[in-house]
């Protein structure tokens, strides 16, 4: 693969949000890694953005280790300011996300949400296919999605955990110039890794036509389909409708399992022998009632500078 370009632009207004995501997944062992500028998990962000608090305030890490479908780990750490940004890293705190010639590092130093227990993890990914055209999700909405990496070589080594292993890994990017919720209510999200491709679906609200990206050896294909129509869903525990099948490409007999339930988010994943799919549901609007951001301050450390 070619040199990875400079990281992209960060948001600076009141409001306006970008992440890095990724994952790796290696037999029962899953891992996300989500560096926030702008956080949409942060109840302050929510309320703050509308009394002109700008994205660079309101910064976080969040880090995840699954095991069976269990968490072993949650990491959720909000700083109140970026603390370097240059054109190929970002530091949050004492984590950094670094784009080092062809190869994307993510390195996390945080404490457990609520309990403060130090975790130590860093995940090296190696693309394998060629980084995705950027995506508007919804006509005439600011809201776009990249996948910069959908297929790559995974390293992942959790030091306090004493794990170090391989597997397949995925990267993309998310950024807006308007809140979450304020127009675009949510989505449906998963990626699914075959033994010889990865298939990324988006399912939108409203009757907006899906986006689906297949990335391979042979290159990486994008389209937006027809309306998705009505999914079979079931209701988590919190009332959240979350797709029984998970997404068109997902490899399911019977429902997902659910990583993170909450009122207004939820992690999902189901594996065969072959396949792999790791999803979202997210429903926005839910999550800037007063209620539920209450609730988020229960799953979030805020810290101080580094």
């Amino acid at each position: 693969m070619s040199p990875l370009p400079p990281l992209p632009l960060l948001p600076s207004e009141p409001g306006a949000y970008r992440w890095f995501y990724a994952d790796v997944t290696s037999g029962e062992l899953s891992a996300v890694f989500i560096f926030m500028v702008g956080s949409l998990f942060s109840p302050r962000y929510s309320v703050a953005a509308r009394r002109g608090g700008l994205p660079r305030e309101h910064c976080a890490v969040n880090f995840a280790l699954y095991h069976r479908g269990l968490r072993l780990r949650w990491v959720l750490s909000e700083y109140s300011r970026l603390e370097q940004e240059s054109a190929h890293q970002l530091r949050i705190g004492r984590s950094t996300l670094s784009y080092e010639g062809d190869l994307v590092r993510m390195q996390v130093d945080e404490r457990t949400a609520p309990w403060g227990r130090r975790v130590k993890a860093c995940l090296v990914l190696e693309p394998l296919t060629p980084m995705g055209d950027e995506v508007q999700l919804a006509p005439g909405l600011p809201h776009w999605w990249q996948p910069l990496a959908p297929r790559t070589r995974a390293r992942l080594e959790v030091e306090t955990e004493g794990l170090s292993l391989e597997g397949l890994g995925y990267h993309d990017t998310n950024h807006g110039a308007e809140q979450l919720g304020a127009r675009l209510r949510g989505w449906h999200w998963s990626r699914t890794h075959g033994e010889h491709e990865t298939v990324v679906d988006y399912v939108l609200p409203d009757g907006i036509p899906p986006v689906q990206v297949v990335a391979g050896p042979w290159g990486l294909q994008s389209k937006r389909g027809s309306s998705a129509g009505v999914l079979e869903t079931e209701r988590t525990g919190w009332g959240l409708r979350v797709p029984r099948h998970l997404l068109t490409r997902a490899p399911v007999e019977g429902a997902p399992r659910l990583l993170e339930s909450s009122p207004f988010y939820a992690r999902v994943e189901a594996s065969t022998q072959k396949a792999n799919t790791l999803g979202e549901v997210a429903d926005f609007r839910r999550f800037h009632s007063p209620l539920i951001r209450w609730m988020a301050h229960f799953r979030t450390r805020v810290e101080g500078p580094s």
